[in-house]
């Protein structure tokens, strides 16, 4: 029978919450997490994954499928892989009216209990059709309990274990900021107890205390963020007071999203003030593309490409973008250079979300072909991929595409497993994911 995701949580110092669905990322993340007692956490959105598909084209058991079947590949026990959802309410339905937004928020949450999901991000912050940007605390609490409720009564019918959930909204929406971050305002102390009042007694008038009692976390803003160009770094100075309010929470830890691009200090400062579930995504697929377009220059210094080969992965995916502009048109700004420059190289990395269209394949596929069996001289690694340098002279880590590629993430996931490395023991074995 799978077991909740409390325990693994409620016993660790702390984790990462890989928010991706990419597969060398998700690859990555499980080869990285061989290494560690800890359980891998991965989660996915409510735009990338739901009951109608999402931008990836999955539905939470298609998503779960996949991560087990990396797994297998990896051979990484599926008995440690924790699933989450995050975001999970209204927000790809905003443009409906409340009440039919929250029905098809329902079943999604419903599809994700049913998968197999134990970790649930319940968000319901967003206005609907002809309401305000951003909702009150008493409505968004009042829609939580309701996806709650249905959250409950899904697992009930499948017969399995309740989950675990995580409240709050002090983030932006999925997807990341609209602007550049100048300065964030640190959630105020008593905001992240009010928010903790509301949604206790939301619950409790749908008949949910014992699923309250299954809220491990609160989401709040320590003073994380990354815009298009910058970073803000943590500051714990400024999350004190905010940290201190974890004594009067009875065991609830912290999430802190957006985490993405910290320095390893700013992250065991994080784990140690109490923001325990650290979670990552866009650095995750930032650090990919790094390592994509570093063997892109290689190959074009290595082997030029032949007379109706197809154009090369910077070419390609420049073409495709400006083709679709959907993913990125709304948050970079400037003229045609700047344009350019935010499209590839963004801390935003909006391109992560053309990873999955076949022409973006299509060309990752050409650059892996041209660079098979060719040796590739650790000059050029200590070029393009420094970072990767000592490994490859060392022998550790392959120069083939592939390995390169899941390596770069690793190596940005190192200062996350560094940060949460006091994580006890006793997490290993906690099944989000085998189902048995």
């Amino acid at each position: 029978m799978m077991t909740n995701v409390l325990p693994a949580l409620a016993r660790a110092r702390g984790i990462t919450s890989v928010c991706s669905a990419h597969p060398l990322v998700i690859e990555a993340a499980l080869r990285h997490g061989l290494e560690a007692p800890q359980p891998v956490l991965i989660e996915a959105t409510c735009n990338q994954v739901n009951h109608h598909g999402g931008y990836t084209g999955m539905t939470p058991a298609d998503f779960r499928r996949f991560v087990l079947d990396i797994a297998d590949r990896v051979g990484f026990d599926p008995a440690r892989i924790l699933l989450g959802g995050d975001h999970l309410g209204p927000n790809p339905w905003t443009s409906l009216p409340a009440a039919a937004a929250m029905v098809e928020a329902a079943a999604m949450v419903q599809a994700y209990v049913e998968a197999g999901f134990t970790k649930l991000h319940l968000d319901t912050s967003m206005g609907c059709h002809g309401e305000p940007i951003a909702l009150g605390n008493e409505v968004t609490a009042a829609r939580a309990a309701q996806l709650a409720k249905a959250a409950e009564q899904a697992a009930l019918a499948s017969g399995l274990p309740p989950p675990s959930y995580v409240i709050g909204t002090e983030v932006p929406v999925p997807g990341g900021a609209l602007e550049a971050i100048q300065d964030l305002e640190v959630t105020r102390a008593e905001s992240a107890l009010e928010t903790l009042r509301v949604h206790r007694e939301a619950f409790e008038a749908h008949g949910l205390r014992d699923a309250f009692g299954r809220v491990i976390a609160v989401v709040v803003q320590p003073g994380v963020e990354f815009g298009n160009a910058n970073v803000v770094v943590y500051d714990r100075d400024r999350a004190r007071e905010l940290s201190a309010t974890l004594d009067q929470t009875q065991g609830l830890v912290f999430e802190a999203h957006s985490t993405d691009y910290q320095p390893a200090a700013a992250l065991k400062h994080l784990i140690a003030d109490g923001f325990a579930i650290l979670k990552v995504g866009p650095g995750l697929t930032f650090a990919l593309r790094e390592a994509l377009y570093a063997l892109d220059y290689i190959a074009d210094l290595l082997v030029p490409a032949a007379d109706g080969a197809g154009p090369g992965l910077r070419v390609s995916m420049e073409a495709l973008m400006t083709l679709e502009p959907d993913n990125w048109k709304r948050y970079y700004h400037g003229d045609e250079r700047q344009l350019f420059i935010q499209r590839h190289y963004s801390y935003s990395d909006r391109i992560r979300y053309y990873w999955n269209h076949p022409s973006a394949a299509a060309a990752v596929d050409r650059l892996f072909a041209r660079l098979e069996g060719v040796e590739v001289p650790e000059t050029l690694i200590s070029q393009f991929l420094a970072p990767l340098y000592p490994q490859v002279s060392a022998g550790t880590v392959a120069a083939r595409p592939r390995d390169l590629c899941m390596a770069a993430v690793s190596h940005a996931l190192k200062p996350y497993s560094e940060a949460t490395h006091a994580a006890s023991t006793a997490v290993v074995g906690v099944s989000a994911a085998s189902g048995q």
